[in-house]
């Protein structure tokens, strides 16, 4: 398999559930501002869509979009646990954790990478974060990780995605088991991997 990713976007959910996964795959850097490939390649070619994860299969197909890019990945390898079985109310549990990581997080972030968006804006978005994130901190105030004592891909994705927090500008002294959460998750040989092939 081959991820085409960019250092610190999205795609690195997906980077860290392959090593945790430990899956053979090749990784493709992607330049999402000229949507070129480090081989040169037109990556609309890849995905349409033009954005990253992109993760090319085994046989040629190529799966995007990060909740399902990640649960493909921890159902290639299920004795690592990194999501529930398929068709168990724990799995539609770890999907509701994806969608809110997706489009309540992820999404608000986004305003913040814009630098044609107003101040204004950015104070309403980060309203939106401020709001959704006490919800993951109440969760993680009882549990080591979004699902429990497990990681998965969950967890990945948040990860990732929490590491845009300050960024953003949001009060991080609010959340402290989140900032407990971001520790536990770096400390993972696989995340430190990740991070210094990425050059994070």
């Amino acid at each position: 398999m081959k991820l085409y990713y960019s250092p610190g976007a999205s795609s690195l959910a997906t980077h860290i559930s392959l090593r945790e996964a430990d899956l053979p795959f090749e990784m493709e850097r992607v330049d999402l501002r000229e949507k070129k490939t480090e081989s040169g390649k037109d990556f609309y070619q890849v995905n349409p869509k033009g954005a990253v994860p992109a993760l090319q299969l085994d046989n040629g197909e190529v799966l995007t979009e990060g909740c399902a890019v990640l649960q493909y990945v921890a159902d290639l390898a299920p004795e690592k646990k990194l999501a529930p079985a398929a068709g168990s109310m724990a799995r539609y549990r770890l999907m509701e954790w994806l969608n809110l990581i997706a489009t309540e997080l992820h999404k608000n972030f986004s305003p913040f990478f814009n630098k044609a968006m107003l101040d204004p804006c950015k104070e309403v978005f980060k309203g939106n974060l401020n709001r959704y994130l006490a919800v993951v901190e109440k969760q993680l105030s009882s549990t080591s990780f979004l699902m429990g004592d497990t990681f998965t891909v969950a967890d990945a994705y948040l990860f990732t995605v929490s590491r845009y927090c300050r960024f953003a500008g949001v009060d991080m002294d609010k959340y402290p088991s989140l900032q407990a959460f971001q520790q536990r998750v770096a400390a993972r040989e696989t995340v430190k991997e990740a991070l210094k092939f990425e050059g994070l």
